[in-house]
Formats: structure tokens, sequence, C-alpha cells
């Protein structure tokens, strides 16, 4: 069974207001999925991965797989088989990779397959300026020439990779490029400056287990020992981070009891301590089970029932720091906290349009220039007409139509369908009165 993409105009209608109650499961991690699908390129072998989100970005994924001849069958609705023996890059379907930022990483595996390829500039979410320098600054340090027509990169291995290749700055896809590409046929590689997000340190377990050596996996040095071919694997995705996260903050912002399962605690360290410190009560109970050796699986008892403090400041970093995609809905549980918050998203000089939104159902945020935001609390959200931007604004205001009383419309939820599975149908076993119509 293939799975193909299709684009339609869906909205919302949430009765909100009301708690919501009982156990929700948080799916694959898309920031993950994506670049492990990417890694498929890089044996003949078959792949089988496990927990993969069926989610809008990787059906778009697996679509530019497929438009290059890869054989993909969906064993069952979270599961996919990939067959990349018979990959013809030249046959890569341009129209998708401009449609989604995750395709830069198709960069760095058939870079690394084939010595050349020929791409467009990937897109993706309106969230300000993305520039994709960082990516090719290293794959010219990779040994790679680099020559942009006005239209398409065209990039090819002309020469031996340097030992060490020090990132221009911390970026999760620019290293997951490098280290695609440094996978196969490099020999050794350094890469300095590495961002040590949760989804890298996937994709270097995943890679791993198809026979790579890599070293400081979790940090910012990484050593890559590249293969002259890789073996196929059988491979479970990890659970998302951020819908954990976003998850917790429904609880709060709604004054909900609900239990997350399926969640690795170990990658919110820092969140986790934040949301204590702001209130919520978090019991977690680690489970038996677990998909992987390198994390534990547990269930997460948030208790949103209690007395909002505001936080003083706040602000996104590089992992192991507050994660940038957590931001928005963290904003939103403080318009229901007691005080003033500062919040401050240094990454992205576009993130803010959902704060207009959100001021249209009542909140009390001060915009004090492009990055930074401060929120006083407790305002009383109402139901109104809302635009999702992006991916994680877009989870933001249904947590805020859930919290208003009366009813809402968040438009635009495509953006959420890129990033959570379902995410009405999941909410609404919370109780949630949630409708999907199409526009």
């Amino acid at each position: 069974m293939i799975i193909y993409y299709h684009y339609t105009m869906s909205s919302f209608i949430i009765q909100g207001g009301k708690p919501l109650h009982g156990n929700i499961k948080v799916a694959g991690f898309k920031n993950a999925a994506t670049p492990i699908i990417a890694a498929s390129i890089l044996t003949k072998e078959e792949v089988l991965l496990h927990n993969v989100p069926l989610i809008e970005d990787v059906k778009k994924m697996i679509q530019i797989l497929v438009s290059m001849g890869a054989k993909v069958n969906w064993m069952d609705k979270n599961s996919v088989k990939i067959d990349n023996s018979e990959l013809d890059p030249t046959k890569i379907d341009m129209s998708l990779v401009s449609a989604m930022r995750s395709s830069i990483l198709f960069m760095g595996s058939l870079l690394g397959r084939f010595g050349k390829i020929k791409t467009k500039e990937p897109g993706g979410c309106q969230i300000g300026s993305r520039s994709i320098d960082t990516h090719l600054k290293a794959f010219s340090k990779l040994g790679a020439d680099i020559d942009f027509d006005g239209k398409f990169y065209h990039l090819e291995k002309t020469r031996p990779a340097d030992e060490e290749i020090t990132m221009s700055e911390l970026s999760v896809t620019g290293t997951e490029n490098m280290i695609l590409a440094a996978a196969i046929n490099q020999g050794t590689v350094r890469i300095r400056v590495a961002a040590a997000d949760p989804s890298v340190q996937d994709l270097c377990w995943f890679l791993k287990k198809m026979g790579v050596d890599i070293e400081g996996i979790g940090t910012n040095n990484l050593k890559i020992k590249g293969a002259s071919s890789l073996k196929g694997c059988e491979y479970f995705v990890m659970p998302d981070p951020i819908e954990t996260g976003t998850f917790i903050c429904l609880a709060g912002a709604t004054r909900s009891k609900i239990t997350i399962e399926n969640t690795a605690p170990e990658f919110l360290a820092l969140e986790l301590e934040k949301y204590k410190e702001v209130g919520l009560k978090l019991d977690i109970k680690y489970l038996d089970i677990s998909p992987s050796e390198n994390y534990k699986l547990a269930n997460i008892e948030v208790n949103g029932r209690v007395d909002l403090k505001a936080i003083k400041k706040l602000h996104d970093m590089p992992h192991p720091g507050f994660k940038a995609d957590l931001i928005q809905p963290f904003t939103v549980l403080m318009t229901q906290a007691e005080g003033t918050s500062l919040i401050h998203d240094w990454m992205y000089d576009g993130r803010l349009k959902y704060v207009a939104e959100l001021k249209k159902m009542g909140s009390n945020i001060v915009v004090s220039d492009p990055h930074r935001i401060v929120v006083i609390g407790p305002a009383p959200l109402f139901g109104k007409e809302i635009t999702s931007f992006d991916l994680r604004a877009g989870a933001t205001l249904i947590i805020a139509a859930l919290a208003a009383s009366g009813t809402s419309v968040v438009s635009n939820i495509y953006q959420v369908d890129r990033g959570y599975e379902s995410l009405d149908v999941r909410l609404s076993k919370l109780g949630a009165k949630i409708e999907r119509t199409e526009n």
C-alpha cells in the first residue's frame, strides 16, 4: 500500500471552555522520521520503519522516494517498508522538493550514495529567513562542488572531504545532512559544532544499526567512519518530544488531568522543569518495555487543575535547552498564569504571527520586537475565527481554542496535519469538541 499526499483546505470548529480527561498517545517524532526516511537511500537493502507518524510531511517524503523509483509498502498505519535498490535521482519530483523544508535532507543522502545531485531549494513553514547557506558551506568542506543556475542547485563530489568540518551554526538539518553525506564512501570525518537534538541522535542510532561507526552521539562533536556499503534494518522511530510538551501545555491551559502515553522524558529534561516551575503537577511512570536501548519509555500523568504562575523569563536554546517548537504552546499556557512572563524566541524572525490571533481571543500580550513578547495573565480567552500560519502555531491555536469559552474556527489546518497525526481524532478521545470541515 502506497499513501499519496494531497492538499485540502480544512478548518477545525472547536467548542472550548471544558476540561479534558483521559489518555493520549504520543506519535513518532516527525523531525526524526524525515531524516531517517532520507537515510534509507543509503542502502540498497530493504528498511522497515515502525512508529512512523502518518502526517503530510512524511507522506511527501515517501512520495519523493517513489518519484525516484523506490518501492514503498505500508505494512500497517505506522510501519513502512522501503526498497531503494533501483533509485534514479534524475527522476526526483522537483515540485514536491520545493513544497517542503524537510526535502533538503535528500541533498545529503543522494550526494552520499550517488556523488552528485540536482535539486531545487526546499519550501516549508514561513517562519522567517531560513537560508541553506550552512548546508552548502558544509557540503563544500565535504568535497562537493556547488553551482546554482538560478533555478537548480548542482552538487558533485569532486575531492576528498576535510578531516574536520566545523558547522557555521548549530543547525539541526545542516548537521543531519552532513551525517547523511558522510555515512558512506567518505573515510573518517569529524563534525564540530554539531547539533545534538533528539532527531540528530535518532538518525545516528539508525545509521549505526545500518553499519555506520559514529562516536559522540548526543554531543556537539561527532566522529563518523563512513562505511563502504550499508545494510538494511528494522527500526523504531523515537516518540515525539514536541508532541509530549504540547500535550502538557494543553493540560495546563485547559485545567485538565490527562495521561500522555509513549513518551521519552529524557529528551525534555529542561522543559519538564519549566512546566513544574509554573505549577503543573507531573507524575512520570517509566515502563518496563522500550523499543530502544538508548532511552526509556514512560507515561506522564499531568494535573493541570492548579494555580499557574508566570515564568519570569523563557528563551529557546539548542538542545538540551528549551525547544524552539515548544515556545508557542508555552505562550498559551502563560496566558492563563498569574503574573508577567517575558518570552524570547531568538531563532526565527517570523514566528510571532500567532500572537495577533491570541490577542483576538482576549489574551494580554505585548510584542516588544520581532523576537520578544510580554504575556500578562491570567486572561480569559474567547472563541474567534483564527488562522494557523505554521505547524507549531496551528497546534498552539488549537490549545487556545480548547481553553477559550465559546466557539472557535481554526483555519488552514493543513499546517497542523503536516506534523500532528490525526490530532482532531486523538483530542476527541479526551472529550474535546472538535470537528473538521473542508472549505
